[in-house]
């Protein structure tokens, strides 16, 4: 079952004292985060607290934020580190192939042949290709403690089932 909200970014230190603070957006487009509303501030998606109107602007080589119920350096430090989460209905539909990275964690990966190499704990963007990482579960290869599998449809990402929370990959289980 899909939960809820999607983490677009996380809120990073303050700037200035009137409250305002930097955004790590995880949106494809960095700008994209801001056309996404209502946000959610929260640790995880099941403690989100919705928030009121903000704006934002372009600082150096990031972005700052300011919402309307925050005045103050010190209400700011008080959500440093805390994500922004939109409600997944109000996200585009991913296109055929692609899917929002929340989706694939704890997805089970397995290979052509059936070998289970663990579930997928989180994603890295590298630049030319996202990658999975992979941690082996009890009861798996656990030869292979953590594995990083590029995230590249046909040469190492044969199907991809979030409904049956499993990944099926070209990928040698001694690698």
């Amino acid at each position: 079952m899909a939960q809820k909200y999607i983490r677009v970014g996380r809120l990073g230190a303050t700037y200035g004292v009137k409250g305002w603070q930097k955004v790590q957006s995880f949106t494809d487009d960095p700008t994209a985060i801001f056309e996404y509303s209502p946000w959610s501030i929260g640790p995880s998606a099941s403690q989100v607290k919705p928030c009121k109107s903000f704006e934002w602007r372009r600082h150096s080589n990031s972005y700052i934020v300011k919402f309307a119920d925050i005045d103050q350096r010190e209400m700011a430090q008080q959500i440093t580190g805390q994500f922004i989460w939109i409600e997944r209905t109000n996200l585009p539909t991913p296109e055929n192939g692609e899917h929002y990275w929340q989706d694939l964690i704890g997805c089970q990966v397995v290979t052509t042949d059936g070998v289970s190499l663990g579930k997928v704990t989180s994603l890295m963007e590298t630049g030319s290709n996202d990658v999975l990482v992979v941690k082996a579960s009890v009861g798996d290869d656990l030869t292979h403690k953590e594995r990083l599998i590029p995230f590249v449809d046909e040469q190492f990402i044969c199907q991809v089932c979030t409904t049956s929370k499993q990944i099926t990959v070209n990928w040698d289980p001694a690698f």
